[in-house]
């Protein structure tokens, strides 16, 4: 009872549990994938702005995934990220469908344009 009190206000505990080992897997590499990783999951909290737990747990699990693969196999880092890292992270990022942040804000922007033009009528 009181954890899905709790989840109705903090989020779901599963999906922070899922991210945290999503996180810990990041840290965990060898370097330079460490690096990589990390720069690629700070860029990705700051562009992605996905609203949707499971969305951001899932496309964080995916880059854990593919930075623990390419560490295996020693792969360059230019061969996973290409010439424009950026290019790859927004790419990478947009893959995950889902709300993001922007979503909202587009919104209220729309919805403050059509109050003001009624205002504007009257």
């Amino acid at each position: 009872m009181a954890a899905k009190w709790i989840e109705a206000l903090t989020g779901s505990l599963e999906q922070k549990k899922q991210y945290r080992q999503a996180k810990a897997r990041i840290d965990g590499l060898p370097e330079p994938y460490r690096g990589a990783a990390q720069a690629l999951h700070r860029y990705f909290m700051y562009y992605g702005g996905i609203t949707e737990g499971d969305t951001l747990v899932t496309m964080f699990v995916d880059l854990a995934d593919l930075f623990e693969r390419a560490a295996t196999d020693r792969m360059p880092l230019r061969e996973i990220v290409g010439d424009d890292p950026v290019e790859f992270a927004e790419t990478f990022a947009q893959a995950y469908g889902g709300t993001r942040w922007i979503d909202k804000e587009r919104a209220r922007l729309v919805t403050a344009i059509d109050d003001a033009e009624r205002k504007e009528t009257r």
